[in-house]
């Protein structure tokens, strides 16, 4: 082979792998329709197909790897691209950093689905690994989604489950296993399909998945417990809209609280940051709120986000407020936003200030939730990105919470998906829990939920500066998913560790020498 022959070769398959990338990536960010704002929720049922058919398609392992890292990160580029004004060039490097965590999942669709399946099969995929594709896939999802949603890491954001938000059978999946089981339902659809697609000797598994997956959502849809209604709440949500200062946006409250007076409110609730002073110092603040809550008949939920007066910094702190000043205690936001509300390890990624809009200060975390008690209701608050989280809703539901209330600000991506894809998390929250759910916001997307996820009233879009009243139905009863927990990923991970011990076994009897014969 002359030089310039070879040096041609080498060309095409540098642009091979290029190209061959940007296809991995731009599959892995289809899924990403699926959520709000498009909400084409049917199209998370074979978004993932392109993915998987080029991954089983990979030429090796280290490819296959390969195809499910570049897909992962953009899937999580896509999903969170709202971030890109914040973060800057830093996403890209955060979704490459996030995408790794499929590169194990990739190698897993061509050792089940590919050629890896193949190699080991007899030159052809069998119909044995085709079955188990089907529940090892979406088990290697969940794995990808349980490490993912640590906090650290971004926490549980764009979960293939959520994308389910308003779909009656999967809100009533996501009772019975969290949004787990919906994600693990989602997976193990796409991975059928692309079987139907790709794969003859599949087509009887993935027939016999999609009947299997049919049958079971329409078996918990029809029999599965439900919540027990006793009796409703009026709950007010106060949103200011846009305001040019922190005071502005204090009157701005102020203003539309005072017309809740004869509504008869049972409580009020102000977004996240709704006020930006510590009230323990602005007593004249505080003595408005109070006497607000005294002219409108009912306790008042604020947020306070400022530094605090012992010089211990500053926290996300919810506090209700009745007639006489503050009632009960205090929560502390617990779980922060990476980068926006702190930077990890800020020794050596301080730099992330100089490329975006990460914090320049660290927001100190609180280290307990708490249940509010007004008297004649018990809510549980959590603050903001927090609504993402299952465990942190289903433990103030085992606390006696009757209500969850998510306090939040979406007041930087104002006109994103962000805020829709925000509230939407709202429904899941109250589907899992068999609790109603408040989503108050300052600026973004303003929602109310009953225990079964679904809507109450409309929603207060995000060009909206107002107050709205809500009759909230709520529920008694315990769901499946509160008494039992992640039960879907702690099962996907002794599927998955199974399957990692059957083939290191039959790895070691591959290598292992036959015995020679006297």
């Amino acid at each position: 082979m002359t030089a310039t022959a070879e040096k041609a070769r080498d060309t095409a398959g540098v642009r091979s792998v290029w190209v061959r990338g940007a296809g991995a990536a731009a599959a892995g960010a289809l899924p990403a329709l699926a959520f709000p704002a498009p909400s084409l929720w049917w199209f998370a049922y074979v978004a993932l197909v392109p993915w998987l058919l080029l991954t089983r398609a990979a030429g090796g392992p280290a490819q296959a790897a390969r195809d499910g890292w570049l897909g992962g990160a953009g899937f999580m580029l896509a999903v969170h691209h709202w971030l890109v004004p914040s973060l800057n060039v830093f996403i890209v490097v955060l979704a490459l950093l996030l995408g790794a965590l499929w590169a194990p999942w990739g190698w897993l669709v061509w050792r089940l689905l590919g050629r890896g399946a193949a190699a080991v099969g007899g030159g052809r995929v069998t119909g044995r690994q085709a079955a188990a594709a089907t529940v090892l896939l979406p088990s290697g999802w969940l794995m990808v989604e349980l490490v993912r949603s640590w906090q650290a890491l971004g926490g549980p954001w764009g979960l293939m489950g959520a994308s389910q938000w308003q779909v009656g059978p999967a809100l009533r999946l996501a009772s019975v296993g969290g949004v787990w089981l919906v994600s693990f339902v989602v997976v193990c659809v796409n991975t059928a399909v692309a079987g139907l697609i790709a794969v003859p000797s599949a087509r009887r598994p993935a027939v016999a998945a999609l009947a299997v997956s049919g049958v079971a959502t329409t078996a918990v849809w029809l029999w599965a417990p439900r919540p027990q209604d006793s009796g409703a709440v009026r709950v007010a949500v106060v949103q200011p809209g846009i305001t040019a200062t922190g005071d502005a946006r204090f009157a701005r409250e102020v203003e539309l609280t005072h017309r809740l007076a004869g509504t008869h409110p049972d409580l009020v609730v102000w977004g996240e940051s709704s006020v930006g002073a510590d009230l323990s110092v602005r007593t004249d603040m505080a003595n408005v709120i109070a006497s607000l809550s005294f002219e409108v008949g009912a306790d008042i939920l604020v947020n306070v986000d400022a530094e605090r007066a012992d010089g211990s910094g500053i926290s996300k702190t919810s506090e209700l407020f009745g007639p006489r000043g503050v009632i009960g205690p205090t929560y502390d936001k617990m779980r922060l936003v990476p980068f926006g509300e702190y930077i990890p390890m800020r020794s050596l990624l301080g730099w992330a200030t100089s490329v975006g809009k990460a914090a320049d200060q660290n927001r100190r975390p609180g280290n307990r939730q708490v249940v509010m008690d007004t008297g004649r209701l018990r809510f549980g608050p959590v603050v903001c990105f927090e609504s993402a989280f299952p465990d942190m809703s289903r433990h103030l539901t085992g606390d006696g919470a009757q209500l969850l209330v998510a306090q939040s600000s979406t007041s930087s991506f104002q006109h994103s998906w962000a805020p829709a894809q925000h509230a939407s998390l709202a429904a899941l929250r109250a589907a899992e829990d068999w609790r109603p759910m408040v989503h108050a916001t300052l600026t973004g997307i303003s929602a109310v939920y009953d225990a079964n996820g679904h809507a109450v009233g409309g929603r207060i879009g995000t060009g909206s500066s107002t107050a709205a009243v809500y009759r909230v139905p709520l529920a008694t009863g315990v769901s499946p998913y509160v008494r039992f927990g992640d039960w879907t990923p702690h099962l996907a991970l002794g599927l998955v560790l199974a399957a990692a011990g059957y083939e290191a076994a039959r790895a070691v009897r591959v290598r292992r020498p036959a015995p020679v014969l006297p």
